[in-house]
């Protein structure tokens, strides 16, 4: 039996003919610094070289479907097993999947619900229960009754059987069913049939086909007859046996006239106010279906409305400009100034003085318009002079009107930038309809059991098998072993934080990244090589080992587990490492040691040395040590914050820290970002975090926030159009005398316009290919080669290479082959200095991780003359850092404090706190047992802080 993995020869990306033997069944950990070729042996030739094997061996009717995959550069692998990949960028950025759908554990709440839970009524809150065929014929025919008496003429009443709700298919078999058993009318798709017609439905759409039992007339001269109601009653309880038969429990009551049916349920009805839940089923409590969704927010949660904050500057009269949106209304004469400025004057609005000036009445008459109809006279297009009626609906109004009515998409985006997410005001944010929430089980709905943090929902479930009666318990007691196991897991990788309502779209990479390892434990598979990306990411120390144990524990179920990682803690725990090296790009690509930790501990590599021999100190000069002020927030109390006051020093570089969860990234980002913004700017489209009071801001001209989003959605952004040195590079090219001979300028060589790009891929150099439900493909495009340009503009060489040449090469290659450019040089080497030598030039914005697209942001801000006054927040900006590389990012931040600017950092890395000037610790542990400041002040302090879990872990 093969027990190692063995690799030879290989060469994908800067790996050098490298051989590799690795052993089965153990935790490997891949390290080095960034850029070292860790990721391209772990990820585009161990894992790519797995996937492919295992495409190949389906059936050819299968790979029609999945394709062709690449094949790695490499010689020979031996020993490979089917290999799972586990990385940052599979985060989902659908606003419907929530941590609950990505770990399947809300499908099995939701069947939880449908077996055992108990329905109340949404109005009046009676715990509902089955209505007999006496009970259902008793309300029927009191409410047919009562209405007749209301009526001179005669009423008809129709008994509907809903047979079919909302399903696919054509039902022709139904419909001739149907009719052998006497039914001649059915409602279809709404609709009023005659079951002898040719009804003909598309087999793929969903319909609803409801057959008409019985049709009863009365009139109010029968409603007042005993004997003719003893007979009613007899012939509806008989309808509505054949109507419960035919639906499987289901009855409707219709009036003919009318469009709406009262519904009754054999299954659950109030008894007091007659509310009938139709059927409780786990789609009910789907919010991605629309028998559970909310019908106003469509299972969202949120509505994009028009925000009166960024419609308006309160600042401005409205003469001056003050309705952003129509700030060119005075300058035309159209027909809608007409009725704007009539309306303003007959509703005593008065347009020279600001907004804020303006009563309550005023205002929401200005956004909210009247009733009224307003008579404007003027002269039309043609010089004559009429007269229109109309109605102002107010600014938000009209601009929701313009929104959805209009086919532009130009208006429609420019629309939209007034618009905010806000909570659905019909279901609160929880995105289910009453149905659904007000089936409960041990007084909680399923949004509620979805809003507990995880270790909260664990004690809630154990609870809930002592609260079950004998026979719900035998019934929910395989669901709720599942639901315990994977809270287990979640809670085993350091997530006990989240709440399964928590969006998909809101994690971090390292977040997703453990959910999806959870998930992976929960499987129970062996035999399978599972390749992570830095799992550690956004965990504080504390929380490390309790991941380092579920890796273990997925080995030990027989899995091969190759991790790249740069976590001190993790390398430690590894039982095999591989250090790739011995620089990045060009200079990496080999692998300079493999071994167990003791071995790696007596060598010379970088890593080697950073571990257990050198020191990282980067003490600030003193020039900017003195105390230029505080920046000072009061009372933030966003999500889990406890109404917390935070200062933090101008001129230094200050670290939040603290366990994951404890609410770095909500007082930070949520809070000081967007406040500093609103006040240094004037205006912040995002909705700002809670808070009392900010001072301090006066000191800043500009605030910056430099985090993980990426610099571009498609394959034509990419490093050197982001920091700005493309334009010069392009310069070059025009100015050889190829270029000048063909009279091409610097567009040229652009692959965003025209002209010299490969118009198949628009110069992306890929081809996108939507998926549908799964995400988007890119694939090389058969025109170019991925080259991005057309084949004469490559003609045109500098100093021998092509654009395309140009852009493959690393930012340290590119270097040398610049070094008598100082303008290109200058920038090019603020990339070198945070640490991205091994970048490609043009490589695409999609495949930068997180970490690398904010080092490019904070090289593109280094590479500015900065005049100082700037706050610059970043998020975790050791992401993907080797130690090595950490110790250059430090001196990038120095320099930016050195120029009189502030920074203020949330991470966990121990090197970067250590080095810190001011730290501000949260916790003492995660959600809702966070959002406290344990320790602020400068950083030696908090090494005296008991119960800090950050000062347990530093030197």
């Amino acid at each position: 039996m093969n027990d190692s993995i063995t690799v030879k020869g290989a060469r994908e990306h800067n790996l050098k003919n490298v051989n590799l033997k690795i052993p089965k069944n153990k935790l490997i950990l891949f390290t080095g610094i960034s850029g070292s070729g860790k990721s391209s042996m772990a990820f585009d030739t161990i894992y790519a070289e797995g996937q492919r094997r295992y495409v190949e061996s389906l059936s050819s009717y299968a790979r029609q479907f999945l394709g062709m995959m690449h094949k790695p550069d490499v010689d020979f692998i031996e020993g490979l097993s089917p290999a799972i990949s586990i990385d940052q960028k599979s985060r989902s950025s659908n606003p419907r999947s929530t941590v609950g759908t990505i770990t399947e554990i809300y499908d099995y709440f939701r069947l939880l619900f449908a077996k055992v839970g108990h329905p109340f009524c949404p109005k009046c809150g009676t715990e509902i229960s089955r209505l007999s065929t006496d009970e259902m014929t008793d309300t029927i025919v009191n409410e047919i009754i009562l209405e007749s008496k209301k009526s001179i003429k005669p009423e008809n009443f129709e008994i509907l059987s809903p047979i079919v709700r909302d399903r696919k298919g054509e039902f022709i078999g139904l419909f001739d069913n149907l009719v052998s058993k006497g039914y001649t009318t059915a409602y279809v798709d709404r609709q009023r049939r005659g079951l002898d017609e040719n009804i003909s439905l598309i087999k793929t759409n969903t319909h609803t086909v409801e057959v008409v039992v019985d049709t009863v007339a009365i009139d109010s001269k029968q409603a007042k007859e005993t004997a003719f109601i003893k007979t009613l009653r007899s012939r509806i309880f008989a309808s509505v046996e054949q109507s419960l038969l035919l639906s499987g429990g289901l009855v409707y009551l219709k009036k003919q006239v009318e469009k709406n049916s009262k519904l009754f349920s054999q299954n659950f009805t109030c008894p007091k106010c007659s509310y009938a839940i139709s059927e409780i089923e786990p789609r009910l409590f789907s919010f991605n279906s629309p028998h559970g969704a909310c019908p106003q927010c469509k299972g969202l949660g949120v509505i994009n409305m028009i925000d009166p904050d960024l419609v308006l500057n309160r600042s401005f009269s409205i003469k001056e400009g003050a309705i952003l949106a129509f700030t060119k209304i005075f300058f035309n004469d159209t027909w809608f100034s007409r009725v704007f400025q009539t309306f303003l004057k007959e509703e005593g609005i008065p347009d020279n003085v600001s907004i804020s000036e303006l009563g309550d009445r005023e205002l929401t008459t200005l956004l909210h318009g009247t009733n009224k109809e307003y008579r404007v006279e003027g002269q039309n297009r043609f010089g004559k002079t009429t007269r229109i009626y109309e109605k102002f609906r107010g600014i938000i109004g009209e601009l929701e009107r313009r929104y959805n009515e209009s086919t532009s998409d130009f208006v429609r985006e420019e629309i939209a930038k007034y618009m905010r997410d806000e909570l659905c005001d019909k279901c609160g944010g929880r995105r289910l309809n009453n149905d659904a929430l007000s089936v409960k089980i041990n007084g909680l709905n399923i949004f509620e059991y979805g809003e507990l943090p995880i270790d909260q929902c664990l004690n809630k479930i154990n609870e809930l098998k002592n609260n079950l009666s004998k026979y719900e318990e035998e019934i929910a007691n395989i669901i709720l072993k599942e639901i315990n196991s994977r809270l287990l897991f979640l809670q085993s990788v350091g997530l006990v934080y989240l709440t399964l309502n928590r969006g998909a779209n809101t994690l971090s990479g390292g977040e997703s990244q453990r959910i999806r390892l959870a998930s992976q434990i929960g499987s129970g598979l062996s035999g399978v090589i599972y390749v992570l990306d830095e799992p550690s990411i956004g965990l504080h120390p504390k929380d490390v080992s309790a991941l380092v144990d579920s890796l273990k524990n997925l080995r030990d179920l027989g899995n091969t587990i190759v991790v790249v990682e740069h976590d001190v803690d993790t390398i430690k725990q590894a039982d095999y490492i591989v250090d790739f090296g011995p620089k990045a790009g060009v200079q990496g690509g080999e692998i300079v040691f493999q071994g167990t930790l003791q071995e790696l501990k007596k060598s010379d590599t970088i890593t080697s040395k950073y571990l257990f021999h050198k020191k990282v100190a980067i003490k600030p000069t003193e020039e900017f040590l003195f105390n230029q002020g505080f920046v000072t927030i009061t009372g933030c109390s966003q999500f889990n914050l406890k109404r917390i006051s935070v200062q933090l020093p101008i001129g230094k570089l200050s670290v939040i820290t603290g366990v994951s969860g404890s609410g770095k990234s909500t007082l930070l980002i949520d809070t000081l970002y967007k406040a500093m913004r609103y006040y240094v700017d004037g205006y912040h489209r995002d909705k700002i975090g809670e808070f009392e009071t900010l001072t301090g801001y006066e000191h800043f001209e500009k605030v910056y926030l430099v985090d993980q989003s990426p610099i571009g959605k498609t394959p034509r952004s990419n490093p050197v159009t982001y920091i700005g040195v493309f334009d010069e590079i392009r310069e070059l090219f025009a100015s050889t005398f190829d270029a000048k001979l063909r009279g091409y300028s610097k567009s040229r060589f652009s692959f965003n316009v025209r002209g010299g790009r490969c118009e198949k891929c628009q110069g992306g150099g890929s081809i996108k290919i939507e998926m549908q439900f799964l995400p988007d493909v890119y694939i090389t495009c058969d025109v170019c080669g991925g080259t991005r340009y057309n084949h004469e503009t490559l003609e045109v060489k500098f100093s021998d290479k092509s654009i395309y040449n140009v852009l493959k090469f690393s930012v340290g290659e590119a270097l040398q082959f610049f070094s008598s450019f100082s303008n290109i040089v200058k920038k090019l080497e603020v990339l070198k200095e945070v640490g991205l030598s091994y970048l490609e030039l043009g490589q695409p914005a999609p495949t930068l991780s997180g970490g690398e697209a904010q080092r490019i942001k904070l090289a593109s801000e280094l590479s500015r003359n900065s005049h100082g006054r700037t706050l610059y927040i970043l998020d975790e900006p050791t992401t993907g850092l080797h130690m090595y590389d950490v110790e250059k990012l430090l001196h990038s931040l120095y320099k930016l404090v050195g120029l009189g600017n502030t920074v203020v950092v949330i991470e966990h890395n121990t090197l970067v706190i250590e080095n810190s000037q001011y730290i501000v610790d949260l916790g003492p542990e995660g959600g809702d047992g966070g959002g406290k400041v344990i320790y602020q002040g400068p950083r030696e302090g908090i090494k005296k802080i008991n119960n800090s879990y950050t000062a347990r872990y530093l030197s």
